[in-house]
């Protein structure tokens, strides 16, 4: 089974607020970009994944992630937050592909690994909705939806429990850390770059620590 995947991305001047107001000042609306950029580009290269589809309503972000490969979708009439969004795009995937299996991926895993990915989405294929909890424990980074089946995305805060309690198969893969970390915080932020991060987020962070740029 190949994978399309559907990624949210808020309009990036709005993106990573705790991130910007964190000692080490870097750019929030430019993490937000090299995240998706460095999370979007892994993922194509992974071979479970046949293509991916980005939801946004920005502009700059709309034509870069374009310009890697990612089909952009506007995000659906009316808003409706990041669930509405998720399942516009899955809606939007199966109205060419009807017997699509789609996945929802967080846009801020600047540490993603394509062979992490891949051992994730084949697990996932066992199991008609499967879901992979973050590196907190809390929330969610992958939801996943076989063909014929209902994406049912409830993100957003304690969306770990809701995704099981919806009847998805938690995944439960060890050595998987980079489809884990999604990055909301500056900790956050230090914890992927300790994994190693992407080019873009490299080149927007120094590959440094928020700590050490804030001591200098």
């Amino acid at each position: 089974m190949v994978w399309t995947l559907v990624v949210p991305l808020k309009p990036l001047a709005m993106a990573k607020s705790r991130l910007r107001a964190d000692p080490g000042r870097l750019p929030g609306p430019a993490l937000a970009l090299a995240f998706a950029l460095d999370t979007v580009a892994a993922a194509l290269e992974c071979r479970s994944v046949r293509d991916v589809a980005v939801v946004t309503r920005d502009p700059l972000a709309g034509a870069e992630l374009a310009a890697l490969g990612a089909r952009v979708l506007p995000e659906p009439p009316g808003g409706g937050g990041l669930n509405a969004a998720l399942e516009h795009g899955a809606r939007a995937v199966r109205a060419h592909r009807p017997d699509a299996a789609v996945a929802t991926l967080n846009a801020d895993l600047p540490a993603l690994r394509t062979p992490e990915l891949g051992r994730v989405l084949d697990f996932a294929t066992e199991f008609p909705r499967a879901f992979l909890a973050d590196a907190a424990g809390i929330g969610t980074t992958l939801l996943s939806a076989a063909p014929g089946m209902e994406l049912a995305p409830a993100f957003e805060g304690r969306s770990r429990a809701r995704h099981h309690a919806s009847g998805a198969h938690e995944i439960t893969l060890t050595g998987v850390d980079s489809v884990r970390r999604d990055v909301d915080t500056a900790e956050d932020l230090r914890a992927a770059l300790a994994l190693g991060v992407g080019p873009r987020t490299a080149a927007v962070t120094g590959g440094v620590p928020l700590a050490a740029r804030a001591a200098d």
